[in-house]
């Protein structure tokens, strides 16, 4: 796990080498162990290390191949690289235990074809020196990040945006649509366009290749065409997490896991120790002893005469307060949820304790595990007229939820995409009307996140438009700490059969996750097993934006100038919400840290 960056001058004019320095001095927190260049002529490549296997100095990058040809800066782990190396020990020698080493021979061996072979998460930029090009990639899902600036003089990469951003002389502008869909729909990431204009991403799965000053970027890995045979038995898919858990389990440094006290996270602790008998494994979790409709320590408690180092914290509205610029900072863009501080504040704690950690993220998307999602599957229902099985399904719903949610989200999914946008713009009175009608047509969420007709092709739809920035809020978070952050849900044997599963293994008598529940069986505890709830990594923001320090510094920011005079919110109306939302009327605190958020990007690290 390790921070990456390079320039590349398409005329053939020599890098600045203290360019490349510059890039690695703005996150030297994503490599603290050791750090290398490579430099010649027109390339430069920066890499700065976090030692996970081979914690040897001959495990270092940038590494170059064995005969020269090929120089590798690379970002992630390749988990079945024991497996590979076997396999390419007849044509190679191998100097060093690491996955970098098989990762450059593979290239060798396979060319771009190599990507098939791994399972894992990436981001890397292979050098030719012979052939003069670059080939550079990324991981099926997105797990590790790559950011690029291209114009027709250079082309600049790195894992972060800050060290790109370092070396452009050109005044930052805002992307606008990218703060529509954040304020309209809490989304990012859908697409290959970031918060700053020129700035973009190089979409998951995908590949690059640079030669002279010609750019091609190609998609490698497409999951519908993979979307494989489904399990045949809940037996099938635990073996399958099982596997990928011991994969993610290697490494020569101390490996922990996030515990939320939710189904995915329990099942990986229960596998942990069921299958590996790791009583010793560190957890990790966030609680709130004051709010029992987010505290999950009741759940979490299930593993304490079980697990021998559980470790704890609470995340507090001071704590947000004085951790604000440095949390801003670690992500150098807005969230649009302070559950991602929660997050945050459980990754500094791990930090002291593990270099790894292990999370549940993923599950989520390919297991109906979002609330809305029991709306998509009543659409479904409803349009293949499957009645029977319908009754049944609302009858269990609200046998188990007490909820009628979904059948508002039933009623929203089957709205005309336009309308669908103008219900949500109802619900944020705030914006602005003349922001909202230059947008409206503009955005792709509800074409592309909420019109599927199916369960499958709603996973699919997260896989493709919607996971994507929780990875990135979690590799921020964890990177900020200099921890590498594994998610086990996210080992592509699964996601391909697990998305190939009939509705019923997804969703069934109102609780959703249904393979997962019955193939972990009697490892999960009963609680667990039967919860109908999520929570995940929350926060408390409600009575945080209704107490000191948070009063006095909202209402200081909704009456700024800056504030008053944006194009996006209307601060008259956002004054009123939030005394509201002071008044108890209301709880609007998600919408509160969205102007909170937005606001102090805007003004640290756009218009500074």
């Amino acid at each position: 796990m390790c921070g990456i960056c390079g320039i590349i001058h398409f005329d053939g004019s020599n890098i600045a080498k203290n360019e490349i320095k510059v890039m690695m001095s703005k996150m030297k927190h994503r490599g603290p162990d050791s750090d290398g260049i490579f430099h010649d002529k027109n390339i430069g490549f920066g890499h700065l290390r976090l030692s996970i296997i081979d914690l040897t100095p001959s495990a270092d990058q940038p590494m170059y191949s064995e005969d020269n040809r090929y120089v590798i800066v690379y970002n992630g782990e390749i988990y079945n690289y024991l497996e590979l190396k076997q396999l390419l020990s007849n044509t190679f020698t191998f100097k060093t235990k690491s996955d970098t080493e098989v990762l450059i021979n593979a290239y060798r061996y396979w060319n771009k074809e190599c990507l098939n072979h791994f399972n894992g998460m990436f981001a890397f930029a292979i050098y030719d020196r012979y052939e003069n090009s670059v080939f550079i990639a990324r991981d099926r899902f997105g797990i590790k990040p790559f950011y690029y600036f291209l114009n027709h003089e250079r082309f600049i990469f790195a894992s972060e945006i800050a060290p790109i951003l370092s070396v452009l002389n050109y005044k930052r502008e805002p992307n606008d649509s990218a703060i529509y869909d954040y304020l309209m729909f809490n989304r990012t990431d859908h697409n290959d366009s970031t918060f700053y204009k020129g700035i973009k991403k190089l979409q998951h799965g995908c590949y690059i290749e640079l030669k002279g000053n010609k750019v091609n970027i190609s998609k490698w890995y497409n999951l519908k065409e993979n979307i494989d045979k489904p399990f045949n038995k809940s037996s099938e898919f635990k073996e399958t997490l099982s596997s990928s858990i011991k994969l993610r389990l290697r490494s020569d440094v101390p490996v922990g896991v996030c515990l939320s006290g939710g189904l995915d996270s329990s099942s990986i602790v229960s596998i942990i120790l069921n299958d590996y008998q790791k009583r010793d494994i560190n957890t990790f979790s966030a609680i709130f002893s004051g709010n029992d409709n987010i505290n999950e320590s009741r759940y979490i408690d299930e593993y304490k005469n079980k697990i021998d180092n559980m470790h704890f914290v609470e995340p507090t509205g001071e704590m947000l307060y004085e951790d604000l610029d440095s949390f801003l900072e670690a992500h150098y863009e807005p969230v649009p949820s302070l559950s991602i501080y929660a997050q945050y504040k459980v990754m500094e704690m791990a930090k002291n304790h593990v270099v790894v950690t292990l999370d549940g993220q993923g599950a989520d998307e390919q297991l109906g595990g979002y609330n809305y999602f029991f709306g998509i599957y009543f659409k479904y229902l409803i349009m293949n007229l499957k009645v029977q099985k319908l009754i049944s399904e609302l009858f269990h719903y609200h046998s188990k939820h007490q909820s009628i949610y979904a059948l508002k989200m039933l009623a929203y999914f089957m709205l005309p995409n336009k309308l669908k946008s103008m219900t949500v713009f109802n619900k944020r009175e705030y914006i602005r009307k003349s922001f909202y009608n230059n947008y409206k047509d503009l955005s792709t969420i509800n074409e592309k996140l909420y019109s599927s007709d199916s369960i499958k092709m709603a996973s699919y739809d997260h896989f493709e438009y919607k996971l994507e920035h929780l990875l990135k809020w979690e590799d921020r978070n964890s990177m900020w700490f200099s921890l590498e952050a594994r998610v086990p849900f996210l080992d592509h044997r699964i996601v391909e059969r697990t998305l190939a599963l009939p509705p019923e293994m997804i969703i069934n008598e109102g609780l959703s996750k249904q393979i997962l529940r019955k193939s972990l069986g009697n490892l999960l505890p009963v609680i667990i097993r039967n919860r109908r709830d999520k929570i995940g990594f929350w926060a408390n923001e409600e009575q945080w934006f209704r107490s000191q320090p948070f009063i006095e510094f909202v209402n200081d920011l909704l009456n700024s100038t800056s504030f008053k005079t944006n194009e996006y919110i209307d601060y008259k109306k956002a004054i009123q919400i939030y005394q509201k939302h002071l008044d108890l009327s209301v709880d609007a605190s998600q919408e509160i840290w969205k102007w909170i958020n937005l606001e102090l990007w805007l003004n640290n690290f756009v218009n500074a």
